[in-house]
């Protein structure tokens, strides 16, 4: 697996991963890269600087501002797909801004609310398929996110 920083024309920054850079220009070709956070189907690789440790007696100057890479992505995905693609890309942007995010506490979090321990609240977090579907078993309602997110926590 390879992360890549990656950004779309609206100049939004975001990890994801691939299990490699064919595996990442191949997605591009069939327009499956899409913004998490406005829905832009215009990604591209976004430069990366190596993360190279500063001597101790040198001081560390501040980064370089990073030029925005743009790119046009032709795709084999037909336009109406492309587009129920931007469209859910950008709902779940809208949930998430709208949500907390609780991390690997959202097993714990859901069944508070769902108990009465908690009031009830729009959550996103991380749950394995065992807590998931733990959680259903229950009757709890949880649903992935189906575009790639990062944390906030792992952003750079």
């Amino acid at each position: 697996m390879i992360v890549f920083d990656l950004s779309c024309d609206g100049g939004h920054r975001f990890e994801a991963w691939f299990r490699s850079s064919s595996a990442f220009e191949e997605q591009g070709r069939q327009g499956l890269l899409v913004c998490p956070h406005c829905g832009s189907s215009e990604v591209a690789k976004a430069p990366m600087a190596p993360a190279v440790p500063v001597k101790g007696n040198a001081r560390a100057d501040a980064p370089a501002k990073r030029e925005q890479e743009t790119t046009s992505q032709g795709g084999a995905l037909p336009p109406a797909i492309r587009e129920a693609m931007q469209k859910l890309a950008r709902l779940q942007a809208e949930t998430i801004k709208q949500s907390t995010y609780v991390g690997d506490r959202f097993a714990e979090e859901s069944r508070a609310m769902h108990y009465g321990e908690k009031d009830k609240a729009l959550i996103h977090g991380k749950a394995d398929a065992k807590e998931a579907r733990d959680l259903l078993e229950e009757g709890i309602t949880v649903a992935p996110l189906l575009i790639p997110f990062t944390p906030p926590d792992e952003t750079n």
